[in-house]
């Protein structure tokens, strides 16, 4: 029913704003590893240099595309995967599969989001943009509607895939679990690990994915390069060595497994109490 969508949809948009504010700072750490290729302790240092002011910088795209992403993400799957079983008897595996992977892509409207949080995330632009309203304005004025969309291509690469491995595994990793009443703590305990398992693990895989991304959209102005051209750039300047693709992943690791622990959990508590 839509009663029913749109509850996937809100309790979906209500975990993600929970998650958000607790790893903010986490995953503004993160960005400076994989934009510069930084050691732990020297992105620690660039940040506390700039200070407390600057620590929450870029927390509103982050906070409606981390949000409408996930309300997208939780509610679209909800919805097709409802249609293709009902209205076109697909198997339950098979609607699965396709109905993440169509949530997942939908996700990719949300582009210019991304771009924007890492503009603001770059400290190189910390002097051309004031705060959110001034990056997207500036944009739109100074630049094109093309802007907007730079790392498109990498993001469709992340969230499809990303997607379908999210709701594929997400109640076998659970039912393997010990049993719970499904209102006890236990029950949040075994919905947190389910969804930071699978977080930790798509994190991992697509690392050097966002790797990429973070440099195809730090950049403003000029050409479009393509995201095999932007991974060639990338890994020379990273003397071709995968591991260093990889740098920040520990914390990207740690991060993942925080955020979609607590987004599963959170979505699972919101379904229940509402």
């Amino acid at each position: 029913s839509d009663a029913d969508t749109f509850k996937h949809f809100t309790c979906g948009a209500g975990s993600s704003l929970i998650n958000v504010i607790i790893t903010f700072p986490v995953n503004k750490l993160m960005f400076r590893q994989q934009l510069y290729g930084f050691r732990t302790p020297k992105a620690l240092g660039q940040l506390w240099r700039e200070g407390f002011v600057n620590l929450y910088r870029g927390l509103l795209p982050p906070l409606v595309q981390k949000s409408s992403s996930t309300a997208i993400m939780f509610g679209l799957y909800n919805h097709f995967h409802h249609v293709l079983v009902n209205d076109f008897n697909f198997s339950l595996f098979n609607a699965t599969l396709v109905a993440s992977m169509c949530a997942g892509t939908c996700e990719a409207t949300l582009v210019p989001f991304e771009r924007i949080q890492t503009l603001l995330l770059d400290p190189k632009h910390h002097n051309t943009f004031r705060n959110s309203y001034h990056a997207f304005s500036s944009l739109y004025v100074n630049y094109s509607m093309k802007e907007y969309f730079r790392g498109t291509t990498a993001v469709l690469y992340r969230n499809g895939p990303s997607s379908v491995i999210f709701f594929t595994l997400r109640h076998p990793i659970k039912n393997r679990l010990p049993d719970a009443d499904k209102s006890s703590v236990q029950n949040s305990i075994n919905d947190f690990i389910s969804g930071a398992m699978i977080g930790a693990m798509c994190s991992t895989i697509f690392y050097p994915v966002n790797v990429v991304k973070a440099r195809m959209q730090s950049k403003l102005g000029g050409d479009f390069p393509s995201f095999y051209s932007t991974l060639k750039i990338v890994f020379s300047e990273r003397n071709y060595k995968v591991r260093k693709l990889y740098r920040g992943m520990h914390i990207n690791f740690g991060r993942s497994l925080l955020s979609w622990g607590i987004i599963n959990a959170a979505y699972e508590f919101l379904m229940e109490v509402f």
